[in-house]
């Protein structure tokens, strides 16, 4: 009996030792959560910045520009053409080759011209003796109304047969003078000095009248043949200078407004301007070139493209102050190129919201929270470091 109380002891302190631990476990971890619930939570990391990831927004002369695009096209350029219908006898001229003005470049065949001369010379001969027999006629008949044989009737009619005759002799003349203006039209002649753009036919070949030939263009003289829209065409005008690309030239091109067209382009309403392009070795008639007006400059406040952000209603900024960011809504003004850290890119005017010396980030950087810290590169990055450590500007 007394085997059976001990037993049933041990078993209920047991019991107790059992639910009193798992009590205090429970109670420990509780303990631990509280501890760490009322621990201070540890900042996040700073994003550490590379220099590239950073720009200085600095007051810079702006210069507003117009995106241009169009064909070369030579100031004087000629076609010679066929003055009379005949064959090709000869054409010595090729694409590339070198004519001066007043220069044989071809011949036509004047077999059919030199007949035609010739029959006009034997109608002019025939109305020079027509006009011989009425003028004999005339003069005989005067001397026949001062004696009295005839009457002043058959004057008149010998002196309306005279001007009749004489007539008919100039036309004859005059045919004559044409059919020889033909046969030295045959000759092919070169009507400005040049290069031979194009050879449109080619010898033994018969051509009608005023059939193209050869085309010459003078490449001394180039110009750029630009389509402006009607909007943009008020802030154009002549003088102003213009950089190009152009197809097969390493560098840049400069160019002047030199005239700009009264009349706009059917269906377009584009306004045509013409550029004077700088005489550059490679120039050719029909190459393709694309570039810019120089519209006027203002000093404005102009940061690259890249570093404005647009994924809200308003653009907006990041700028560095100290080693946190701040987002900063601005306004969008004139867009052009400009040098930024010793290369050209594409920037825009900014108002509001910063000023001059501001460190901003490039949208290289990422998607970056307002008020989250960074961590700076060293300093001599283009001054960015130091420009950032400096006291906040005034928004």
């Amino acid at each position: 009996m007394r085997k059976r109380i001990s037993l049933g002891w041990v078993v209920l302190i047991l019991a107790v030792l059992v639910v009193a631990g798992f009590i205090g476990r429970t109670l420990y971890v509780r303990a631990q959560e509280r501890a760490l619930a009322a621990a201070p939570a540890k900042p996040p990391p700073a994003l550490e910045l590379s220099a590239s990831d950073l720009v200085v927004a600095r007051t810079q002369t702006f210069h507003r520009t117009l995106a241009i695009t169009g064909g070369l096209k030579a100031v004087d350029s000629a076609v010679v053409r066929a003055k009379v219908a005949a064959e090709v006898k000869s054409l010595t001229a090729r694409e590339g080759d070198s004519v001066k003005a007043g220069q044989t470049i071809g011949q036509l065949d004047t077999l059919e011209v030199d007949l035609r001369v010739q029959q006009a010379d034997q109608n002019a001969a025939s109305a020079r003796a027509q006009l011989d027999i009425a003028q004999r006629a005339l003069t005989n008949n005067r001397a026949l109304v001062a004696q009295g044989f005839i009457s002043t009737t058959g004057l008149e009619t010998s002196i309306s047969n005279e001007a009749a005759a004489r007539a008919t002799h100039e036309a004859a003349i005059a045919a004559l003078n044409l059919a020889r203006k033909a046969r030295g039209d045959a000759r092919l002649v070169a009507p400005i000095s040049g290069l031979v753009s194009q050879r449109l036919v080619q010898p033994g070949e018969r051509v009608a009248v005023d059939a193209k030939l050869i085309e010459v263009v003078d490449l001394s003289r180039i110009e750029l043949e630009a389509a402006v829209a009607p909007e943009d065409i008020g802030s154009v005008s002549v003088g102003q200078a213009a950089r190009l690309a152009i197809d097969g030239l390493a560098g840049p091109v400069t160019a002047k407004v030199v005239r700009i067209n009264p009349s706009t382009q059917a269906g377009t309403r584009a306004v045509m301007v013409y550029l004077a392009i700088d005489p550059q070795p490679g120039l050719r008639q029909g190459l393709f070139a694309t570039g810019s007006i120089d519209l006027r400059s203002s000093s404005v406040l102009a940061v690259p493209v890249s570093a404005v952000r647009v994924d809200q209603a308003q653009p907006y900024v990041l700028a560095v102050v100290g080693d946190r960011v701040e987002q900063r809504k601005v306004t969008l003004g004139q867009r052009g190129e400009l040098p930024v850290d010793g290369s050209v890119e594409a920037v825009v005017e900014v108002t509001g919201g910063m000023a001059d010396g501001t460190v901003l980030l490039r949208g290289s950087a990422g998607a970056v929270r307002d008020g989250s810290r960074v961590k700076l590169p060293g300093a001599g990055s283009n001054g960015v470091a130091s420009a950032a450590s400096a006291p906040a500007d005034v928004r």
